[in-house]
């Protein structure tokens, strides 16, 4: 089974991946590798609504939506998840700042994360 480095087309996301993997998710989207979190994000738009997307206008419009942003999508989830557990946690203490390290921003350019 063959390992390789994809990035999501959309937002830069790196991850490893089998081929079989990487084939999957290509067909489903129109040819275009999408990390797990742009792919939600569109199935999400094709589905939702009176006028549903069809997969290639989905694709595109989360394409741009990407270009767009001030940040990187996965930054901003990965900060909201950050947020949510430290309220979860009981932590509430408004004395501690939390500031994120300038190598997360490069999310897309030197994170990896493995999916068999």
């Amino acid at each position: 089974m063959e390992i390789e480095s994809v990035k999501c087309e959309c937002c830069g996301l790196k991850e490893d991946c089998t081929q079989d993997y990487t084939r999957e998710v290509k067909a489903k989207f129109d040819g275009k590798w999408l990390c797990g979190l742009c792919s939600e994000a569109v199935n999400d738009e094709v589905s939702r609504g009176k006028n549903p997307f069809g997969m290639e206008e989905a694709v595109k419009a989360h394409m741009s939506f990407c270009r767009k942003s001030k940040s990187n999508p996965a930054v901003r989830v990965s900060d909201g998840m950050r947020q949510m557990l430290r309220r979860r946690s009981g932590d509430s203490s408004s004395s501690k700042k939390f500031t994120r390290s300038s190598s997360t921003s490069l999310v897309g350019d030197s994170s990896s994360f493995t999916l068999y």
